[in-house]
This record gives structure tokens, sequence and C-alpha cells, in this order.
């Protein structure tokens, strides 16, 4: 079994600064791209970054310049900073990755974390 795990969201004012974490756990073979994606109160779903196992990197255009993703590859962790936050980045952050397991036939599959809340007050 794989689990991700995500932490960090809160409260905070507009212009501050949170960062979120998501640590994969179980019998992991090997973690291909990692991605944070949000989904605010009656929209769909969006991708908001991304990074390859190689480390590149890739932003929605609203968060460009504010939003800076990395990722631990010996924690199996991947990270979210955000600053300048806006009241339109509130939403549920969500941790997606793709990862295979110890067990074969070792395909990469997709996994979801279970969400934690950004709420930016103006």
């Amino acid at each position: 079994q794989v689990q991700l795990v995500e932490s960090g969201g809160g409260l905070v004012q507009a212009g501050g600064s949170l960062r979120l974490s998501c640590a994969a756990s179980g019998s992991i073979f090997s973690i291909n791209t990692m991605e944070w994606y949000r989904q605010a109160p009656g929209k769909q779903r969006e991708l908001v970054a991304s990074i390859t196992s190689g480390g590149s990197t890739n932003y929605a255009d609203s968060v460009k310049g504010r939003f800076t993703i990395s990722r631990d590859n010996t924690k199996n962790t991947v990270y979210l900073e955000m600053n300048s936050l806006k009241a339109e980045d509130t939403a549920v952050y969500y941790c997606h990755a793709y990862i295979a397991m110890v067990h074969y036939p070792r395909v990469f599959r997709d996994y979801w974390g279970q969400g934690t809340g950004v709420t930016v007050s103006s």
C-alpha cells in the first residue's frame, strides 16, 4: 500500500506565506512526477505545480513567481512554498504522485492525498 499525507495548511492573511508538505509512505520502489492540485469551493480541481523526478518544474500561470515546488527524494516528500498569498488561493490543496510499488510488475500508478485546507483572509 502507498499513502500520501499532506500537512502545513491553515489560515493566513493576504500577503503571507505557507509551506505545504506531502510525504509518500509504503512499499515504494520509485516515484516519478509529483504534483500539487487545488480545488476551491464550487470550482474544478486544477493543477498548481508539478516536479519531475529529475527536478524539472511547471507552474500554473496564476501562481508563477509566488509558489515554489520542490522535493526531497531521500524522504519521498514534495513541498509547496506559497508566498504573497491572495484570497483567490483559498482552496483545498491535494498532493498527487505517480508511484511504482516494490511489488512486480512495478508499474507507475497515480495516488492522491486527502488534502489540506488553505484559507487566505483579505
